[in-house]
């Protein structure tokens, strides 16, 4: 039912995370021109685009089956307590999971990508 909105809000977070981390590193001067690799900043803006698109998706979905509509309160679940109940249920269960899950994938694929800079890293000076 609403279940999108948990990756949505993580991805408000991650957003905001972002801008935070781009700050600090044109303070300090981190590029990837001067550290040869990906900046972090880079890395957490794809997980902030992995669970807007998510989200996207699953809100597209819930709008399909008329859980989401256009007028107030938007959310179908929100018109009865009792299915109020069931949608916090939902979103506590289901949305947190899923956010979990995003959130594991993009940890994986940025662990795979630092191996990966590390391997070309050392292959770098064997090749000069």
């Amino acid at each position: 039912m609403a279940c999108f909105l948990v990756s949505a809000a993580e991805a408000v977070v991650t957003e905001v995370a972002v801008k935070a981390v781009e700050k600090k590193e044109q303070k300090d001067g981190v590029s990837k021109e001067t550290t040869g690799h990906i900046t972090f900043s880079k890395k957490l803006s794809w997980l902030r685009n992995m669970l807007l698109g998510g989200s996207a998706l699953l809100m597209f979905e819930h709008i399909w089956h008329g859980e989401v509509v256009p007028w107030f309160p938007f959310l179908t679940a929100a018109e009865n307590p009792e299915d109020l109940l069931e949608m916090f249920h939902e979103m506590a269960t289901v949305g947190v999971t899923m956010a979990l899950l995003v959130t594991a994938v993009w940890a994986v694929i940025v662990t795979v990508v630092s191996i990966i800079e590390k391997r070309s890293e050392a292959a770098a000076p064997a090749e000069k």
